[in-house]
């Protein structure tokens, strides 16, 4: 009893080393959380998010927006280089007062908000089936979609949409690349014990982990780690290279993530 109670009175993650991959300018919240619940935060980005090759087809897109019903936005990167494409155009973040706006989750949300977007739609859980689900509700047969998302993505959404008898228009707002080098330091890094959890926030960051780690180094890196996903899609890729998903939140946000592995060892510790 007295061992349980000096566990639970530790910071559940104290002594706890966190690697994060999400890209480098979306990792400081994330680190800050991890740090304040006694673990030590690694960035280490296994993608960078860049602008498109060309913006032939956004540009097309922002020059007829006002033909459009919904604008639907599958992260917050989206939204950062929609705005930043805009600015260069020397026009304002302002969209049609008949286009309404989606969102897919919170994050994405904010990011909108904090630049005075409102938004018409969020989804109940925040994956491409669930706005595919809250869509067919609310009907869209007839309706102008435009869908402004990475280079690659799943197809589930505009192929759920155009079922439905939505006219989408799929336009890349930003392409996601892996960092240069990174193959021997993350290599390194593994093989020093220097991470005891793995953390990943998009099926990118798995893939791109995995490709830098090299296939063959896989098992042999990851043996004894803890690896935490922040939804079921980013589970789903992890499954597909043979890892075994430890933790994986409720609530596919960055906050719900941090929570779910405090949790994750304060079970695990008082065992």
């Amino acid at each position: 009893m007295n061992r349980i109670k000096s566990t639970l009175n530790r910071m559940p993650l104290e002594d706890k080393k966190i690697l994060i991959t999400r890209p480098r300018e979306q990792s400081a919240g994330f680190a800050e959380a991890l740090k304040k619940l006694g673990g030590e935060a690694i960035v280490f980005p296994t993608i960078e998010t860049v602008p498109p090759v060309r913006w032939d087809r956004l540009d097309e897109a922002i020059d007829r927006l006002k033909t459009y019903d919904w604008i639907v936005f599958t992260s917050a990167n989206g939204v950062h280089f929609f705005r930043q494409r805009l600015k260069e155009r020397g026009k304002k973040f302002l969209f049609p007062a008949s286009l309404k706006v989606c969102a897919i989750g919170p994050a994405t949300a904010r990011e909108l908000k904090e630049n005075g977007i409102s938004v018409d739609y969020i989804p109940k859980e925040y994956v491409a089936e669930s706005v595919v689900e809250g869509f067919e509700k609310m009907g869209v047969r007839g309706k102008r979609i435009l869908l402004a998302r990475a280079k690659i993505a799943r197809d589930v959404l505009p192929k759920g949409l155009k079922k439905m008898g939505a006219e989408v228009d799929v336009v890349e707002v930003y392409r996601t690349i892996k960092p240069r080098g990174g193959s021997k330091r993350l290599q390194d890094l593994l093989e020093k014990g220097e991470a005891d959890i793995i953390t990943f926030t998009s099926s990118s960051t798995v893939n791109h982990f995995v490709e830098l780690l090299k296939k063959e180094n896989l098992k042999r890196c990851l043996d004894g780690r803890v690896i935490a996903c922040i939804g079921p899609v980013a589970a789903r890729t992890a499954r597909s290279w043979g890892m075994k998903v430890d933790i994986q939140p409720k609530e596919y946000t960055v906050p719900a993530l941090t929570k779910a592995i405090a949790e994750y060892f304060v079970k695990h510790n008082t065992q």
